[in-house]
């Protein structure tokens, strides 16, 4: 299971991982030879490709980190970072790991009295300070047990381990051949030795030293991580055949803590020393003896003593001066930075004990700066008062500056504004005006057509009176009017024979000319009947062509009543299929549609034409007034089918937009059909009234009366 589970996280079969686990292939010539591991050497195999990728995954995520927290041009190189050391370890076995932990910590320790002890001393004496030197305990002579070559521990584990037969006894017999002579070093029975370290001694166990500081990666390793089907077995492979040269674990460690110290060393350092209460582990439990030997391991107390007797506020003569020059006053004031320094010192009534003049620097003991920094932040917040002031003088100034001009643009912008606002207003004014001049003009149109529309009528009426008065006269016979004309020249007397010659003359032509008429108005009577018999086919055909328009009309409304249904329902307001509700309409009675035709057509006035001139040119009129009534009707069977096929296929696109531009058009027609009906009835009515005699004639929806 453990197998099958690894090989399927590196990306491998588990037949070749076992295979590469236990055996080695030796080439030997042109020949490869397999050899099978021991137990022994599988397990370190194991352990090996185990260490190999969890180191190199490390590394690995550490770049893919580094490289995410990059920002690019902008990066300064500037870094804050936390280095996390366990400490000395000592258990009652103690191996390889051990000492490479150890080994660190010694340099690390070496470190912290460079920075604590011998760089700080040695700048007060280089710097003329006057300073008692203070001992503390140096590590550099088990340093040099680790590090010195040929002959230090490294060297010689790198040295036995290059040698293929050789042991962790005979690496053991090595040490204390070589470095019995150094007094950190002691050895031991068995395969062991202790080194003094500079927290304690600490007694090692050299068994597995050789193959830990080896790291036996054979190439058959490698070899399997780079067929891995996984990405990172094969970079990693890819990374370690590039290495030119393949040193050792003891080795590359030690060239690891060279590169950690030389970062430490370009940086500035902050130490935090972390003391166990007590060795067995539990809370509220403080050990005494282990926690002041603690201390004295890590020269804790060496630094406190330090502290104390030292100067831990420094500044350069520049530094301060620049940073504290301002709190002198005029008479003080110079160029000059150790003066200037001297005289703020002076002037602030510092003690000289509390610091010391260096050729480059200030050293102040602990609390000795406060006051100067007081009195510092004192005068900073007097200045930043009175710029406060000051910038918030020059930014009210700006703002009503910047506040007048912009009012002032807002003024031009408003009058503008107002101008055009203006325009529009009269624009608009001047339209309503036209508008409100052409409805009274309509309407004094309207009223002057209704007033022409009553004179026509009563001056049609009074010649209907006219007609009848001169049928009655034309009606008495001749005979009787001469014997009256005779009776009543007998009773005026005698009368000149020449006077009633001329009479008698006069007499006779107007009964010739009446009997004329009489033969006239005989044939006029003929053709009255023939027109009246006419009238009442054109009556009969009209109802039938009304009862055929309103089906029309019907049909209309359903096409246009299926369109608005298909419509949404948001727009139904806005159809022109509520024609049921104002079909056809029959204004043919009223008084406005009758003034259509109010001007009296020429010809019509029997006071000074004959009437059979007269009845001759109404007949000419009604033929003229049948033929318009035919093209109204074909007009409006053109415009059904029109309207028709628009309303099926606006039903069938489902536009909106085009249902009401159909709606405009048939608004539009309907109004001008209606005019044009409306003059057309009127016209026939006007002749029909013309030869009836005082018959009230409807259109259409009454039964009319004949003339007797």
């Amino acid at each position: 299971e453990a197998v099958t589970s690894a090989a399927s996280l590196i990306g491998c079969s588990a037949k070749d991982l076992m295979l590469a686990l236990s055996t080695h292939r030796i080439q030997a010539g042109k020949d490869i030879v397999a050899k099978r591991l021991t137990l022994q050497q599988a397990i370190d195999t194991r352990d090996a490709l185990a260490k190999f990728i969890y180191a190199s995954l490390f590394n690995w995520l550490v770049e893919e980190i580094n490289r995410s927290l990059e920002i690019g041009k902008r990066r300064t190189g500037r870094i804050i970072s936390i280095l996390d050391i366990y400490g000395f370890e000592s258990f009652r076995r103690n191996s390889f790991e051990q000492f490479c932990i150890n080994y660190a910590n010694e340099r690390l320790q070496q470190h912290f009295n460079r920075h604590l002890f011998k760089l700080e001393q040695e700048e007060y004496e280089l710097d003329g300070i006057d300073w008692t030197k203070v001992d503390f305990e140096d590590n550099q002579e088990c340093l040099n047990l680790f590090e010195k070559k040929p002959i230090g521990l490294i060297s010689l584990l790198d040295e036995e381990s290059n040698f293929p037969k050789a042991t962790d006894l005979t690496f053991a017999n090595k040490l204390k051949q070589h470095l019995n002579a150094n007094s950190c070093f002691k050895g031991e029975r068995g395969g062991a030795f202790s080194i003094c370290h500079y927290a304690g001694e600490v007694l090692y166990d050299t068994s597995g030293f050789l193959e830990k500081n080896r790291d036996p990666l054979h190439s058959d390793t490698i070899q399997l991580l780079s067929s891995c089907s996984c990405h990172l077995p094969q970079l990693f492979a890819s990374n370690m055949l590039n290495q030119f040269q393949k040193q050792s674990v003891g080795t590359k460690f030690k060239g690891q803590l060279f590169k950690l110290i030389q970062q430490l060393e370009n940086s500035t350092p902050h130490f935090i020393r972390c003391i166990k209460p007590n060795s067995k582990q539990l809370p509220g439990m403080y050990e005494k003896d282990l926690v002041l030997e603690q201390l004295r391991c890590c020269g804790v107390l060496e630094v406190v003593r330090i502290s104390r007797a030292g100067y831990p506020t420094r500044m350069t003569h520049q530094e301060f001066a620049r940073r504290y020059g301002f709190l002198l006053s005029e008479d003080n004031a110079c160029h000059d930075p150790l003066s200037v320094s001297v005289s703020i010192l002076q002037q602030f009534d510092v003690l000289p004990d509390m610091y010391q003049v260096g050729y480059t620097k200030l050293y102040f003991r602990t609390g000795q700066i406060g006051a100067l920094e007081d009195a510092r932040k004192q005068v900073l917040q007097g200045t930043l008062e009175v710029q406060k002031c000051f910038r918030g003088h020059r930014a009210r100034r700006y703002f009503h500056e910047l506040k007048r001009g912009v009012i002032t643009l807002q003024s031009f912008v408003r009058s503008e504004n107002a101008r055009k606002e203006y325009d529009a207003l009269m624009k608009l004014r001047q339209q309503i005006a036209r508008e409100t001049l052409d409805e009274q003009m309509r309407a004094i149109v309207h009223l002057q057509s209704v007033i022409r529309g009553w004179l026509a009528r009563r001056n049609f009426c009074n010649l209907l009176k006219l007609k009848k008065i001169n049928q009655n006269n034309t009606n008495q016979k001749p005979g009787r009017k001469i014997s009256e004309m005779k009776d009543l020249s007998q009773e005026h007397g005698q009368v000149e024979p020449s006077v009633l010659a001329e009479l008698q003359r006069r007499v006779l032509k107007a009964e010739a000319i009446v009997g004329q008429k009489e033969e006239e108005n005989a044939a006029l009577h003929e053709q009255l009947q023939q027109f009246e018999v006419r009238w009442s086919e054109y009556e009969t055909k009209m109802k039938s062509m009304e009862g055929m328009w309103q089906k029309q009309i019907a049909t209309l409304q359903m096409s246009l009543d299926a369109v608005k249904k298909s419509l949404p329902a948001d727009n139904t307001a806005g159809q022109p299929g509520r024609l049921g509700g104002s079909p056809l309409p029959r204004y043919y009675d009223s008084e406005d549609t009758m003034s259509m035709g109010s001007q009296t057509p020429g010809g019509t006035t029997p006071i000074k034409f004959s009437s059979n001139v007269r009845d001759v040119g109404v007949g000419r009129e009604i033929n003229g007034g049948l033929d318009t009534v035919s093209l109204l009707v074909k007009e409006f069977e053109q415009r059904k089918q029109n309207f028709d096929d628009e309303a099926k296929a606006i039903v069938e696109v489902k536009s909106v937009e085009e249902l009401r531009k159909l709606k405009l058009r048939f608004r539009t027609w309907k109004k001008d059909y209606k005019v044009r009906l409306r003059e057309t009835n009127a016209k026939l009515h006007k002749l029909g009234l013309s030869e009836m005699k005082k018959i009230p004639w409807k259109w259409w929806g009454m039964k009319n009366k004949r003339v007797t």
